[in-house]
């Protein structure tokens, strides 16, 4: 295994001391003795004069012991010998790090593009000596072969290691506004399929309400009549401290077809439409006449309901179409 294709056939190891050579501590794709001198030599060979275009080589050549290397080199069975250059037009965001705003492509050109280097990873074949400018008219034709990225939503490279996790926090809020809207006690609020201001709210014990919110800021209230329900299932909810109106769901087209659901628990003993088969039945050869009391409560006498409704507009009485769900509970 060679140190160029390091990146590709190892998973990162953690470093006992840093790279010598690259300066990687921590994680790294190339261990700490024969990738590291192997860079090292390929570096020294290149012989270039320029020191800044010698930091910018050294950087690319290093990006093979980068711990994201797969990411910046690309997994395409064709071997890429320089990482993906981040650049202004081609770079994806990084879903690790924002490491694309930078136009790394674009320096490395106007760095190095009058420098000779041998044996340049740029040159795609060992030559002799060679400038940049040899090979492409400008910096757009450069970043065209060299820039981008590896794949939406991946890294590119921008002359320094990716860091992991470096998401700066978000501010701390100064503080919170909360608004009061009213003083009930609801357990459910859907909002008004016709998206409008208006929601449904709903109690345990078997009230369901069309209410309307205030504007945002407004220093308004909840516009709620408690004495005209918008249904009222009082008479056929059980209500205690663990039962009664459980849920509502509006269909999507409510505004055309009137259809919404409620959940709810019943007593059988009390309501002529709270039925449904026992949970112990013959099926499973379970008597339910030999189960003794549960708090006093006869065997399945509670059950749960999804009955389904429809209404011609939001002002009329909801008449009910099907309760279509109905199993024991107790």
């Amino acid at each position: 295994m060679t140190a160029s294709s390091v990146g590709f056939l190892v998973a990162p190891t953690t470093l006992k001391a840093p790279l010598s050579f690259c300066a990687y501590n921590g994680s790294s794709c190339c261990n700490s003795t024969d990738d590291d001198a192997a860079l090292r030599t390929q570096f020294q060979s290149m012989n270039i004069s320029d020191a800044a275009c010698a930091a910018v080589m050294k950087s690319i050549l290093c990006a093979q012991c980068d711990p994201f290397s797969a990411e910046l080199f690309g997994t395409e069975p064709r071997k890429r010998t320089i990482p993906y250059l981040c650049n202004s037009t081609g770079s994806a965001s990084s879903s690790l790090h924002n490491n694309c705003s930078k136009d790394f492509c674009k320096e490395v050109w106007d760095t190095c593009k009058d420098i000779s280097t041998k044996n340049s990873p740029f040159a795609g074949l060992p030559v002799s000596s060679s400038k940049l400018t040899d090979i492409w008219q400008s910096a757009t034709d450069f970043c065209k072969a060299f820039g981008g990225s590896s794949g939406d939503n991946t890294l590119c490279f921008n002359g320094d290691s990716v860091p992991f996790n470096s998401i700066a926090d978000s501010p701390t809020p100064k503080g919170l506004c909360l608004e009061r809207l009213g003083n009930g006690s609801y357990l459910n609020m859907v909002a008004h399929p016709d998206g409008s201001n208006r929601v449904f709210l709903s109690n345990q014990a078997g009230k369901i309400w069309l209410a309307t919110i205030p504007e945002h800021g407004s220093g308004g209230t909840l516009e709620l009549d408690e004495s005209n329900p918008f249904l009222d299932l009082t008479d056929e909810v059980h209500f205690d401290t663990e039962l009664g109106l459980m849920g509502l769901a509006f269909h999507p087209n409510f505004t055309t077809n009137g259809r919404f659901f409620v959940s709810y628990n019943c007593d059988k003993l009390q309501s002529a439409t709270c039925s449904g088969r026992c949970s112990c039945n013959s099926d499973i050869g379970c008597d339910p006449s030999k189960l003794g009391t549960d708090n006093g409560a006869q065997p399945c006498q509670y059950q749960t309901v999804v009955a389904e409704f429809t209404a011609n507009d939001s002002s009329t009485t909801p008449s009910t179409v099907y309760i279509f769900i109905s199993s024991s509970i107790k």
